[in-house]
């Protein structure tokens, strides 16, 4: 069932973007699925930033699905790329895979310890098995694969004998000088990682030398490298000759039988779109600058027969809380690293609600709990029937795909308190369940399981992302030298504090009453609201909050009070402001 009606109006860019790609299929190819394609680079961790290569297509795909059509969303692994460099902060790799630059992707040696038979099938993995938490429904093709079992035989004959054609329209970008581009802000790491890794490894668009321009390069036949020139070709024949540069070895093939070598990035890329009749497919900005491969593509695409997808370009992912993680990995995120501390709903719905050529953020520091805070109330606004269509729309797509919804959490507690629960029970499930039971006693959880995967999304990010020393650590014996020194009204703050609590234990209910207790103290109701009452109710509240957080945990702030309380027990509560 569609998320929306197909109409003149459309409420989301997805819904716009399936509109235009089954009217553009019907046009191009009537009566067949429709092709929608995403290419990824597995030259080192498939980042969040590469993730965008596959959600736009994917999103739009599932749209036309929910509609009652065929669709396919291919991904081409570009697992015949060059290995270019060696890539930091990668376990099990040292300075001596750096004899393996210029090698295929699928000949170089997986890192240290890896299950996979190559460096491509390693970071591949963790990939596909992202996707697959993520709902993202595929076709995979191994260009390694096509290359070396001569699918694309005829595509690189064909490419061979129009070389001049090819080469007449990447030399009008070759004579024309670069435009300065303009820039608002320098990349950051995260960005500068996203343009290296988004589609291709590489903007290389052939070579000339002596014997005329050639868009194909051979891999040597002796170390296996790339680092080859094309010294003579024949039509007639399909004779090639090439020299190695790195090794000096030689040799003639017939290319007609010859399956050790690839088409240029700039000519492999548009030939693909033709082979495979590829109507939709994004590419990074990386690609789409004047001259670049997605522009230059539209032009090269005709020679093989084809058609230039319908290709939005799709804007930058940046990282919030980076610079802790780079210290420690060496580079950006993956999706397998956000689906450790957030849930594929969230994840998804990040790119979902955003438009392609929209930037935005993934949380990795406490920005995630406000984000969450955002997740459920649209969620319950979506419930209610009180949230925008196009929210609705997000949500949705977010929440599910046409194959139907993703596993979700049975109860889904705020991801704060979770996170402050996690905190401060550090690791003992006995004592967090017990007080996200205390939440809601009416309804209380059975068992952990109910919270998950939520819960262990939330202890994840406590572990991994929160700093030593901003961990919540209560306090084992009162801190007496405090409470001796406390004056007569803060003593009855207290009190007034201690004598609620037994009417009070739930999360709502301590809300309740830990806000009221300085309303109480200057005579006012614990149920009045702001503005009924004087600014200086503010002020005695943060002092009346610093006091527990100073008693509780010994610092002046910490997880919301009413978490904390419910965490640390009643009697215990007790016994810490002096009981």
């Amino acid at each position: 069932m569609p998320i929306v009606a197909q109409s003149t109006e459309t409420i989301d860019w997805v819904s716009r973007f399936a509109d235009e790609v089954i009217e553009e299929s019907e046009r191009r190819a009537p009566g067949k699925p429709v092709v929608v394609a995403s290419g990824l680079s597995p030259s080192g961790p498939i980042h969040l930033g590469n993730l965008r290569e596959v959600m736009t297509p994917h999103l739009v795909a599932d749209e036309i699905r929910r509609r009652g059509r065929q669709v396919r969303h291919l991904i081409s692994w570009d697992d015949y790329d060059r290995y270019r460099k060696v890539p930091a902060g990668i376990a099990g790799v040292d300075e001596s895979w750096a004899e393996h630059i210029g090698k295929p992707l699928t000949s170089v040696p997986a890192p240290e310890g890896s299950p996979h038979p190559n460096w491509s099938e390693h970071f591949k993995a963790a990939m596909v098995a992202s996707l697959a938490e993520m709902g993202v429904e595929f076709d995979g093709i191994s260009q390694t694969e096509q290359y070396t079992s001569g699918v694309y035989r005829e595509q690189i004959l064909h490419a061979m004998r129009h070389r001049a054609d090819i080469d007449a329209v990447l030399a009008q970008y070759r004579t024309k000088p670069k435009a300065a581009k303009k820039q608002q802000k320098p990349l950051d790491e995260a960005e500068l990682e996203a343009a290296e890794g988004s589609g291709a490894a590489s903007e290389d668009d052939g070579s000339s030398g002596s014997a005329g321009y050639f868009p194909y390069k051979p891999y040597c036949g002796s170390c296996e490298k790339d680092l080859t020139t094309v010294t003579a070709y024949d039509d007639d024949t399909t004779e090639l000759s090439y020299v190695c540069t790195a090794c000096g070895f030689s040799e003639t093939v017939r290319l007609s039988e010859f399956n050790r070598g690839k088409l240029v990035w700039k000519v492999d890329w548009p030939m693909r779109w033709a082979y495979e009749g590829v109507i939709f497919e994004p590419s990074g900005v990386d690609h789409s600058s004047p001259g670049s491969s997605f522009q230059v593509g539209g032009q090269i695409v005709g020679i093989f027969g084809g058609e230039q997808p319908i290709g939005p370009m799709y804007a930058f992912v940046g990282i919030s809380g980076m610079a802790k993680m780079s210290s420690s990995k060496g580079g950006v995120p993956t999706p397998a690293d956000a689906l450790k501390i957030m849930e594929p709903q969230l994840l998804r719905w990040l790119y979902a609600r955003r438009r392609p050529n929209q930037s935005f953020k993934i949380a990795f520091d406490q920005e995630i709990q406000r984000l969450y805070d955002e997740w459920d109330k649209l969620g319950a606004k979506v419930a209610d029937d009180s949230a925008l269509p196009g929210d609705v729309a997000a949500y949705t797509r977010a929440t599910g795909t046409a194959a139907g919804p993703l596993p979700a959490t049975a109860r889904p507690l705020p991801y704060r308190t979770l996170a402050s629960v996690a905190d401060i029970t550090a690791g003992h499930q006995d004592q967090a369940l017990r007080i996200l039971s205390d939440l809601d006693p009416a309804h209380p959880l059975a068992s952990l399981e109910e919270a998950r995967p939520r819960y262990d999304r939330a202890e994840a990010w406590i572990n991994t992302y929160v700093p030593a020393d901003q961990r919540t650590i209560v306090r084992e014996e009162p801190d007496v030298d405090l409470l001796k020194s406390l004056d007569e009204k803060a003593q009855h703050s207290l009190r007034l504090l201690l004598d609620g609590l037994d009417e009070h234990w739930s999360l709502d209910g301590l809300t309740h009453h830990v806000y009221g207790v300085p309303k109480v103290q200057a005579g006012f109701s614990a149920d009045a609201t702001p503005k009924e009452l004087p600014p200086e109710i503010k002020t005695a509240q943060r002092s009346f909050f610093a006091l527990l957080y100073h008693l509780l945990v010994g610092r002046d702030t910490g997880p919301r009070l009413p978490t904390l309380l419910l965490a640390v027990g009643q009697d215990r509560v007790r016994r810490l402001l002096g009981e």
